[in-house]
């Protein structure tokens, strides 16, 4: 019989940063990471405690199953994932654009700067969606393509260690583990209910299912599927901010269909490697809640649309790879080929001027196609030069192939520019190659220091290196000091490096040093851009004893290069109008402070009962030029739990969050000072919730609870950057159920 498969998903980058390594048991994660030290000692023990510590530890948050079951997220795994230390939900601008639809955002670098992995694989579907001029897209990000029955758990990386993954990890890393092939049969089924008090809130309904087991002597399979419904919020939510009485009100939360369907066939080849096949499927389907870009006053049609709930978009993934983990003499390896094909198709919006971003014909639609190939392979060599440490060598290679006819469609209305074709093709793609090296050196037994590099060339930009060190040192039995520092890079997207990819305006969106002409103004995609580049710096200290829990981190981030919809004029048409491009903007500035602290009140190291607290506080995130925030994010934010093993049967919990005063943009995407509302800031307000999990027998388990307990509601104030920093809904009271029966 194969032998069990035993996952471990503690990253070595994550062990690094609470203490040294004090292991040598060889244990494979399933990002791929492989653990390995020379000195045969139990590590069970170690990865316990360092779990616990890592829980919600500055700079790491460790999600797991049993922390979905007693919080399950509504719909979206950002439900939760934003109430860990250094996480918010934003846009990627402070255009308060798709207000509602915010993605997760770690230490204020912006969603883009969030890198969302399944199982140690980059997703990148969000990028089959065009980016406007805001460099906003319309889109519900990566988080939400794996049910929330089929996570093992979820590692946030924040800082200076992300800097590892490549492009697109200068905020850190979002990693969904899904639960693993087993060697007996087990499985499970969940139905979940969410049902907001107020009916003009759309409720959601929900099932999952997850099973896994033995196939023959060195065969297992895994296979999840799962289907969610949430309604869109009613038109009439934000009614009392529409611009006038037949104007589109400002959109509440737009709805969203979930089918997903993955299954995993795992072959024992021998005791010491292991092949696995993956393969899977995804739709997603909006419900129409009346979004776009910057129309105000919406349309006829916009209306119609949102009172009809159509389905405007939808994003169709497909999956699939091959895995393959060794266990060698002188070390462990893991070499993966993945393969995800997206098509974006939805509804024509506007690609120019005031009707950016909004739909024009009910029956007109477009496929956006994005293809993303990758090869990746990993070596963990352990040895013995002056110190025990494990040597990291590993290797990557992606291909992008995007297809975009109707996004390069734009007319050029405001005369012919040199060099652009009328009819310009929609296809762009990028390469990139690279080689990293990470060292775990154990100097001494309380003392680890972690080196690193990685090399990227990029077809478009060229090449970008992204050292690394990280240190911890165990000061005490009980406190362990922490630092890192580390530079790291995203590449320009495939919209943004596309000089066939313009954005025209008939002169009111003309920067204000540089009004129309006569004939508008242009913005190109620019195939000479360079890397947004990061560096990333932190310092802090750790606590742990007997289920106390505390710790103290600084972070400081030097941005520069980041890719904006740039105001100085480059050429001019051959009717006078003005030619813009993307640019990259001058140096900006990211720093804060992330605390956490858990405290036992009962039980042993606070098993029957416990409180769990943590803290962001933003001290700096604008740009160092114009001293504009990068995003909308609050001051500070306060996560509390109080968590009691009330039976052997029955957990309850009682959860606060608390957001601090958020203040928007004081100039236009024009460049113009904005004025009246449009500075109106977003005071301090508190959540509360509360939730019960009750196992009634071995197969049944029931969890119940009450979201936003005392009603306190938000409401999206205008549609974009006129709202202040209004700009997204927090619904109110909804009650939630859900029945899950285990085999």
């Amino acid at each position: 019989m194969y032998p069990a498969f035993k996952p471990r998903h503690l990253s070595l980058a994550l062990l690094a940063m609470t203490a040294p390594l004090q292991a040598a048991e060889d244990t494979e994660k399933r990002d791929g990471t492989v653990l390995s030290a020379p000195a045969p000692v139990e590590l069970e023990a170690t990865l316990v405690t360092a779990e616990q510590e890592l829980r919600q530890a500055p700079g790491v948050s460790i999600i797991t199953s049993e922390d979905l079951k007693k919080r399950p997220p509504v719909n979206d795994i950002s439900d939760l994932v934003r109430r860990m230390p250094g996480v918010n939900l934003t846009g990627n601008s402070a255009s308060g654009q798709y207000g509602n639809n915010r993605q997760i955002d770690l230490r204020g670098m912006g969603p883009e700067n969030t890198l969302i992995l399944i199982d140690g694989k980059p997703v990148t579907s969000r990028n089959s969606v065009r980016m406007g001029r805001s460099g906003e897209r319309n889109t519900r990000g990566d988080s939400n393509w794996v049910p929330v029955e089929a996570i093992e758990r979820i590692e946030v990386l924040r800082g200076p260690a992300a800097a590892r993954y490549g492009s697109g990890a200068a905020g850190g890393v979002v990693n969904i583990i899904t639960k693993a092939p087993t060697a007996k049969h087990s499985g499970s089924v969940t139905t979940y209910f969410n049902q907001p008090e107020h009916s003009d809130e759309g409720a959601t309904k929900r099932i999952g299912f997850n099973a896994a087991g033995p196939l023959a002597d060195q065969f297992s399979y895994r296979v999840y599927g799962n289907f969610n419904k949430t309604d869109a919020d009613d038109l009439a939510l934000n009614q009392n901010y529409a611009a006038s009485a037949t104007s589109t009100p400002p959109a509440g939360r737009e709805g969203v269909r979930n089918k997903d369907i993955d299954g995993l066939l795992r072959w024992d080849l021998d005791p010491r490697q292991t092949l696995e096949l993956e393969a899977g499927y995804s739709r997603q389907g909006n419900i129409y809640a009346g979004d776009r870009a910057v129309n105000g006053s919406g349309s006829a049609l916009l209306t119609e649309l949102a009172n009809s709930g159509a389905e405007t978009n939808v994003m169709y993934r497909q999956t699939g790879s091959v895995t393959h983990r060794g266990d060698w003499d002188f070390g462990t390896s893991q070499v993966v080929a993945s393969f995800e094909n997206t098509r974006n198709r939805r509804l024509n919006e506007g690609l120019a001027g005031g009707p950016e971003g909004s739909i024009g014909n009910a029956s007109s639609r477009s496929t956006s196609e994005l293809n993303h190939y990758r090869f990746a392979g990993e070596l963990n060599i352990p040895v013995e030069w002056g110190f025990t440490q494990v040597v990291t060598l590993g290797t990557e290679a992606t291909r992008d192939k995007l297809d975009d006819p109707y996004s390069n469609s734009q007319a050029l209305n405001g005369g012919a520019i040199p060099g652009i074709s009328a009819n310009r093709s929609g296809e762009s793609d990028a390469h990139n190659y690279a080689l990293f090296m990470e060292d775990n050196i154990e100097l001494s037994s309380g003392w680890t220091l972690t080196p690193g590099v990685r090399f990227d060339r990029q077809s478009d930009f060229g090449g970008n290196w992204s050292p690394s060190l990280n240190s911890a040192y165990k000061l005490t039995d009980t406190v362990t000091l922490k630092a890192g520092i580390a530079r790291a890079f995203k590449a320009p997207n495939l919209y943004q490096s596309n000089p066939n990819y313009l954005y025209y305006t008939r002169g009111t969106g003309c920067p204000v040093t540089a009004p129309n002409l006569g004939s508008g103004c242009y913005v190109l995609g620019n195939d000479h851009l360079d890397a947004e580049t990061s560096v990333n710096k932190e310092v802090g200290v750790a606590f742990a004893d007997n289920g106390w829990v505390a710790g103290l981190t600084y972070f400081h981030n030097d941005y520069k290069n980041k890719i904006v919809a740039g105001m100085d004029e480059i050429a001019q048409t051959s009717i006078r109008g003005r030619v813009f491009q993307w640019e990259n903007a001058p140096k900006a500035v990211v720093a804060g402070w992330e605390g956490n602290l858990t405290v036992p009140l009962l039980g042993n190291a606070g098993d029957v009962l416990s409180w769990t607290t943590n803290v962001t506080y933003m001290i700096e995130n604008h740009n160092k030029v114009t001293n504009e925030p990068l995003s909308v994010i609050p001051e500070y934010t306060i996560n509390s739990m109080l968590d009691w093993a009330a039976t052997e049967n029955l957990d309850l919990s009682l959860n606060m969050t608390h957001y601090g005063e958020q203040e928007p943009r004081s100039l236009t995407g024009t460049g113009a000072n904005a004025a009246g509302a449009a500075l109106e800031k977003r005071g301090a307000y508190t959540l509360f919730g509360t939730t019960a999990n009750y196992r009634l027998s071995k197969t049944w388990s029931v969890t119940a609870g009450v979201n936003n307990l005392f009603d306190k509601r938000l409401f999206r104030e205008d549609n974009s950057g006129n709202a202040g920093a209004a700009t997204y809904n927090e619904p109110g009271r909804a009650y939630f159920a859900s029945v899950t029966a285990e085999f």
